[in-house]
């Protein structure tokens, strides 16, 4: 059995490295013993550049490589824990019981290369770096395993078949709206500077309480006192134009809602920035889906209705929760709370504002999610004046389903959980604010001195106190 080996051995025509040459070459080999007559394993020359590019083969590679590779690199082998390789040569001699016998000295060096040319070196490598046969997988075993691989699968399948998915028109609205929203809020904060500046010289600003600008008759309860004197609500405004509400000439005689107009300061910037906000507002709104869809009166009233809404919710991509304030480039337009009160606004605005601003910052909203919510909030059926409310209702479900499924689909938990609701609840929020601000802006209005700084747009949305 050995001779015959031996003889077989000395007829291949190797190519990998090992020498025939010797007196005991060629059929001499027959009878000799183990080892007779052949010259040890020499080093492999390289092959030149010119065999691979005339498309010689590359060296055999298989399973067994990468534990050649490993035995040379422990660090490699080690972190990954493995005793055993099933589809190698290990597995089928182990299975087989095989026995194999040296023709050399018993320490052959095994490449990649040479692997095939001595399976009991090859055997001994493999025990060497840590193969064990008592790890090897019966043929039971390794069915059991495919048919868990195949299972698990199958459950994969299964799971993404039900997962929800975004449709072609979902999609195609999440683009649209985030097409609408990058051209009308420009991060960098360039056009600010067409406003007029914002005054922050106050000398006693800075030691004085921030809770209104308003004189001591009117502050801590701005928003019963000015109800008292402007008698129209925004929920009785015509739907087919913007509010032109009038008052008693008796009532602007009345020392108990005048303002400290010396604070100001900051009105004239503000006003200009508010305005330049409801024109971009504007241009988004006529890119949602299905806005055009409804008759002029009613883009009125959903426009009107929720600009400042939505300039709130705009604003939160500015806000920052390290200082509470709005960034808007350079230092000239960080706005802090001081600033909103030298615009006429008190605490009881200011405060629930800064609070919502948090928890809507806390919710990580992705982009997408952030301008399906400014579409609901425009696109609101029970919005005072709305003539066609179904059409209304059915593009803000369109709008509100498309955002159940983004969020089920790309918003990975936790943050994910009950996103939804919580989203709802900053809209509920916004309308609370939404009054608390119209009832100021009135007080405010109704001054005419403090009127003059602000603009026709404001006029137009939220209304005229001055007759």
């Amino acid at each position: 059995m050995v001779a015959a080996r031996l003889e077989r051995l000395a007829s291949e025509d190797w190519t990998c490295g090992w020498g025939r040459g010797g007196a005991g070459s060629g059929a001499g080999h027959a009878g000799a013993g183990p080892g007779a007559g052949l010259s040890p394993p020499v080093k492999r020359q390289p092959r030149s550049p010119g065999r691979r590019e005339r498309g010689a083969a590359c060296p055999p590679a298989g399973p067994e490589s990468f534990w050649l590779e490993a035995s040379a690199n422990p660090h490699r082998r080690a972190p990954l824990g493995l005793t055993s390789l099933s589809p190698c040569s290990y597995r089928r001699s182990m299975k087989r019981k095989a026995l194999f016998t040296c023709p050399f000295n018993g320490d052959c060096r095994i490449t990649k290369d040479n692997r095939r040319h001595c399976q009991a070196c090859r055997l001994k490598r493999c025990i060497d770096i840590g193969m064990m046969k008592e790890f090897i997988l019966t043929d039971e075993e390794v069915q059991r395993k495919r048919e868990m691989i195949l299972k698990r699968k199958e459950e994969e399948a299964l799971k993404d078949s039900l997962r929800p998915k975004l449709s072609e028109e979902q999609q195609r609205i999440i683009t649209t709206l985030l097409e609408a929203h990058h051209k009308t809020y420009d991060d960098t904060y360039s056009d600010f500077s067409q406003f007029r500046p914002p005054v922050r010289n106050s000398e006693d600003e800075g030691n004085r309480p921030l809770r209104s600008i308003l004189t001591p008759s009117f502050s801590g309860n701005s928003s019963s006192s000015c109800s008292d004197h402007c008698t129209s609500s925004p929920d009785t405004m015509e739907p087919t134009s913007f509010s032109n509400q009038n008052l008693n000439e008796e009532d602007s005689d009345d020392p108990s809602v005048t303002l400290d107009l010396s604070q100001l300061s900051m009105l004239p910037h503000l006003a200009d920035l508010v305005s330049y906000s409801i024109q971009k507002v504007i241009g988004f709104a006529k890119m949602i889906p299905g806005f055009r869809d409804l008759t002029p009166e009613d883009q009125i009233v959903l426009l009107k209705s929720s600009a400042i809404e939505v300039i709130m919710l705009r604003s939160n991509q500015s806000f920052t929760l390290d200082d509470m304030s709005w960034t808007c480039g350079s230092p000239d337009y960080k706005y802090q709370v001081s600033d909103v009160t030298r615009a006429g606004h008190s605490l009881e605005l200011i405060e629930p504002l800064i609070k919502f601003q948090v928890g809507l910052k806390k919710l990580n909203l992705h982009e997408e999610e952030h301008v399906l919510l400014m579409a609901i909030c425009i696109v609101s059926p029970d919005r005072p004046g709305v003539q066609d409310a179904a059409l209304v209702e059915a593009i803000q479900d369109r709008l509100s389903n498309t955002l159940q499924t983004y969020i089920r689909c790309r918003h990975p938990p936790p943050g994910s959980h009950l996103l939804y609701a919580k989203m709802i609840q900053k809209l509920a929020d916004l309308r609370s604010l939404n009054e608390e601000h119209s009832k100021q802006y009135r007080c405010l209005s109704f001054q005419p001195e403090s009127s003059m700084k602000l603009t026709p747009l404001l006029f137009e949305v939220f209304g005229n106190e001055i007759s």
